[in-house]
């Protein structure tokens, strides 16, 4: 590990981790630019949490919309790290918390194909991934997050230490996938995070999913304002210490939307406790795969000591949470 300006970083990693591979058919994107991005945040998210009574209505339409739009409002996601805290065999699953304590995130994903005007991508499975309230991720508890943190083990959560919020869901129809989550604490030197990947081509196997290809690899963001209102919340005010905004973090590039900038609404407008609902679109070409810059390796932000070496050995199983249905 080298210290770049006072961030750690490791052999591999590039200076920004971003992948910048243009294909054939990744001109469909670049017109419109985050202005387009903005706007499919904006429109994506009026029918992103609807009655549940007029929900299936309501995305049907979304998705015609999408379909039927003009090739400069759909963007192709960036594609950057991975980051050090992979794990291979995620349960497919809704509710990935298995009990852990946080400010409740219903998290919605829809996925759309840059390539075919802007399409649903129906059957593509998201997979998802973050740290605790205190900046732990599963399968690594023993990393230290930076500041000051009780121990991983002092949550009193009976959460199984190699599968808690991580977890897989398939996409419906109209190319959406929900996660019932927490909002994720921090850890030196990243901003409030959520890391995640999109698949292609494989099956549900055994309570997980299997085969087929990753075309993205990206992380999603909070705007500073939600995070430093939650991490005055408990559990997460019991990590003391500084943690970093989106301006200074060594992933996210500024680009709102297109660049993973979720956008959320409170469930309860005086009382941040009582949870948000998060929206995202993520736009694929579900012919190219993309691991991500770095896969594999350890950019993205690993915590000042502590640091995670190769997985465990014991990664997650189907047998270690029930399973959900996408919904």
């Amino acid at each position: 590990m080298f210290l770049t300006d006072g961030v750690p970083s490791f052999p591999g990693m590039t200076g920004t981790h971003k992948d910048t591979t243009i294909t054939r058919r990744r001109a469909i994107a670049v017109t419109g630019g985050t202005v387009a991005a903005g706007g499919l945040a904006i429109a994506g998210y009026q029918s992103a949490f609807a009655d549940e009574t007029t929900a299936t209505a309501t995305e049907t339409a979304a998705a015609s919309a999408s379909a039927g739009s003009s090739s400069g409002t759909c963007v192709l996601m960036s594609s950057v790290t991975e980051g050090p805290y992979y794990l291979d065999g995620a349960l497919v699953r809704k509710d990935i918390t298995e009990g852990k304590s946080g400010v409740p995130l219903t998290l919605r994903i829809t996925v759309q194909d840059t390539t075919e005007s802007c399409a649903p991508v129906a059957g593509a499975a998201v997979e998802i991934w973050h740290c605790d309230a205190w900046g732990y991720y599963s399968g690594y508890t023993t990393a230290n997050p930076g500041g000051s943190a009780p121990a991983e083990s002092e949550d009193g959560s009976t959460a199984d230490d190699k599968t808690y919020l991580r977890g897989y869901q398939v996409a419906n129809a109209n190319g959406v996938v929900k996660f019932e989550t927490i909002v994720p604490g921090w850890y030196t030197p990243r901003t409030c995070h959520i890391h995640v990947k999109v698949h292609t081509g494989g099956e549900k196997e055994d309570g997980t999913y299997e085969g087929g290809k990753v075309n993205f690899t990206g992380q999603l963001f909070f705007d500073d304002a939600v995070a430093e209102q939650i991490f005055e919340l408990e559990p997460y005010s019991q990590h003391t210490g500084t943690w970093t905004k989106l301006d200074d973090d060594m992933v996210y590039d500024g680009g709102g939307a297109s660049s993973g900038l979720l956008t959320l609404k409170p469930v309860h407008k005086k009382d941040p406790s009582k949870g948000y609902k998060g929206s995202i679109t993520l736009g694929i070409d579900p012919d190219t795969e993309n691991t991500g810059a770095g896969s594999g390796g350890g950019g993205g932000g690993t915590p000042p000591s502590g640091a995670p070496g190769d997985a465990p050995s014991d990664a997650p199983s189907a047998s270690a949470s029930s399973t959900e249905s996408s919904s």
